[in-house]
């Protein structure tokens, strides 16, 4: 009795220790790493996050740009910072690419703390509008007509768009040649100047090009269809099982203090549902998240696999 006692003593304790961390935090700024160039998806929603919640936090939330390496670089910095809350970093579907393309000197899945999935949507698959096709099966009818003949433009070597249509060549069998840009804007460009046929760019900056007729759309990569595009179909109507979500997510080093984690999960899901941000994810296309830290884990996991799956069957070499 005496033992069980010592130790519900020694859990109320760390309990009441947890409260107080929580209540002293934050004590100083926090930053929010943002992986990428300044006026990317990433660093808007990054900004349109940190100032809302600062003010609620009493300290201001900085957001540090830290490009390079495809987002690679930025979060090697925050898995290697002190677990105290004061260093996080807000990331896309790239995170899980990038991590299984190149070398991380941490464990991209159980090596990090996350925090909370912002929202998720969807890349649309689109070509140049002389290209003789109008849907994914005529497309890859007609790419099987002329093997190593069309290109497709990525953001990247080792991008969510590079690897998504590696895959998608694997589950086509067809041989289309990879062009990697050095972003999404040159990507779509690309095409839209007919230097590549094909590519698969997320709504927002293909959307204008769509609707002007400079590409023309022939599937989005989600599961569902996009509330944004109605009437355009998913790959996977074509290509039963294809599916990729593009998503927004905040992590931290791993250890952070549980009590902190919660914090942040809770002014975050709460901010999701302000006029502001519903208004900035409505323009993005995105889908709100707003749950558990799980929720997040549960998305780069298999997303992390699935694209080591993929550099390991399309044999493509990694960096590092």
């Amino acid at each position: 009795m005496r033992l069980s006692a010592v130790a519900s003593l020694g859990v109320v304790v760390l309990a009441v220790a947890a409260g107080v961390h929580a209540q002293s935090y934050p004590t100083k700024p926090v930053r929010m790493i943002a992986p990428f160039p300044p006026g990317g998806g990433t660093d808007i929603l990054s900004r349109v996050i940190a100032v809302p919640i600062g003010e609620r936090l009493g300290q201001p939330v900085i957001v540090d740009n830290r490009p390079g390496a495809g987002g690679a670089m930025g979060a090697e910095i925050v898995a290697h910072a002190a677990p105290d809350g004061y260093t996080l970093i807000i990331v896309s579907s790239s995170y899980a690419a990038t991590a299984a393309y190149g070398n991380p000197t941490f464990d991209p899945v159980d090596g990090i703390q996350p925090i909370i999935l912002l929202g998720t949507t969807g890349l649309v698959m689109s070509v140049h509008p002389s290209l003789p096709v109008k849907t994914v099966k005529e497309f890859i009818a007609h790419a099987k007509t002329m093997p190593g003949k069309l290109n497709y433009s990525s953001v990247g070597q080792g991008s969510v768009v590079h690897l998504m249509l590696e895959m998608f060549k694997l589950d086509t069998g067809t041989n289309i040649v990879h062009v990697p840009y050095k972003g999404g804007g040159p990507a779509l460009s690309a095409v839209v100047s007919g230097e590549v046929q094909m590519t698969a760019i997320s709504m927002v900056p293909s959307m204008p090009h769509i609707k002007a007729g400079r590409l023309r759309a022939l599937a989005i990569s989600t599961p569902k269809r996009a509330s944004l595009l109605p009437d355009l179909p998913t790959i996977s109507e074509s290509l039963p099982g294809f599916e990729v979500t593009h998503w927004y997510g905040i992590w931290g080093p791993k250890g952070m203090p549980k009590a902190i984690v919660t914090l942040w999960n809770k002014e975050v899901a709460s901010e999701l549902t302000s006029d502001q941000m519903k208004k900035q994810m409505g323009a993005e296309g995105l889908d709100a998240g707003g749950g558990p830290p799980q929720q997040l884990y549960d998305v780069v996991k298999p997303a992390v696999q699935k694209w080591r799956r993929v550099i390991r069957e399309a044999k493509i070499p990694r960096t590092g």
